[in-house]
């Protein structure tokens, strides 16, 4: 029996990696050539720091997922628990479609709060930093994350869903608005971090572009702006949105220091660092 679980995780878990290496492979695809006809910054393909990127891509892909099933589950025995069912019952009579809105709203709003206490909180800088530190920009940032880091902003963004009763895993059609939420989230996340000159015009106020999450990893002032994924008007209504109609950031990271290594950065958070400031160097350059 103990050999047929493992033979099933292992199968899970090769299963996983080729589904993510179709998706990087279909991603190069249609970002690289994107990112050579149009780039904001012309950059080489093999750029510094593409191995440590694409360890990342890999470890998100796998690890968040393997954390976020157990919490999501309490959070859904929660959810029962502490809502009235009526709520759930007359949210569950909506068409999938008023739901799927619903749940883009309400994830965007929790989504938006745990980017931005990622910047606020010290300790959530610790992990956030690592998404921050590189100098460039280009659509396989997006996947540069802590896995601890990406656990914690999903959950921000899941647990309003999964109260509210708008997404469930015990419903099919519920687990499929909570599965479409992250990957629209994460889709687009790949877009906005593109190095794409691409702008919008009017429609820049509608849906995040890249000009919108390029000025997020700005070095220079204002800093700490635009942390929703794909509203703009939530940054718009709590009063964190910069978006100037002409210019882009003429430059990205920060001033702190990282290992270079993917494991070094793994690691950097959970360090102890006794006589480190306590606030997020971002932040703390304001100051």
């Amino acid at each position: 029996m103990s050999v047929f679980i493992n033979y099933q995780h292992l199968q899970a878990f090769v299963i996983s990696v080729v589904r993510l290496c179709a998706w990087l492979l279909l991603l190069s695809v249609v970002f690289l050539p994107l990112e050579r006809l149009f780039a904001l910054h012309p950059r080489k393909i093999l750029r510094k720091g593409l191995a440590s990127d694409v360890g990342f891509y890999f470890v998100s892909g796998l690890v968040p997922s393997l954390l976020l099933t157990p919490l999501l589950a309490l959070v859904v025995l929660g959810a029962h628990a502490i809502v009235p069912y009526r709520v759930h019952a007359a949210v569950a009579a909506w068409p999938i479609w008023a739901r799927a809105v619903a749940a883009l709203i309400v994830g965007e709003v929790g989504f938006y709060w745990g980017h931005r206490w990622s910047h606020e909180i010290p300790f959530l800088w610790r992990f956030h930093c690592v998404h921050h530190h590189p100098a460039e920009l280009y659509f396989l940032l997006s996947a540069r994350s802590h896995p601890l880091d990406n656990v914690f902003t999903r959950l921000c963004g899941l647990v309003p869903v999964y109260l509210l009763g708008l997404a469930t895993p015990l419903t099919p059609s519920g687990g499929a608005v909570s599965a479409l939420l992250v990957l629209a989230v994460t889709m687009w996340g790949f877009l906005i971090h593109a190095n794409l000159r691409w702008r919008l015009g009017p429609l820049e106020w509608v849906i995040s572009t890249p000009a919108f999450h390029h000025w997020h990893h700005t070095s220079a002032a204002p800093r700490d702006r635009n942390f929703a994924s794909m509203l703009p008007v939530i940054d718009l209504i709590f009063g964190t949105c910069h978006l100037p109609g002409k210019g882009w950031p003429t430059a990205y990271g920060i001033t702190e220091k990282l290992p270079g290594s993917l494991r070094g950065q793994l690691i950097y958070p959970l360090r102890p660092r006794p006589g480190e400031p306590d606030l997020p160097t971002t932040a703390a350059a304001d100051l």
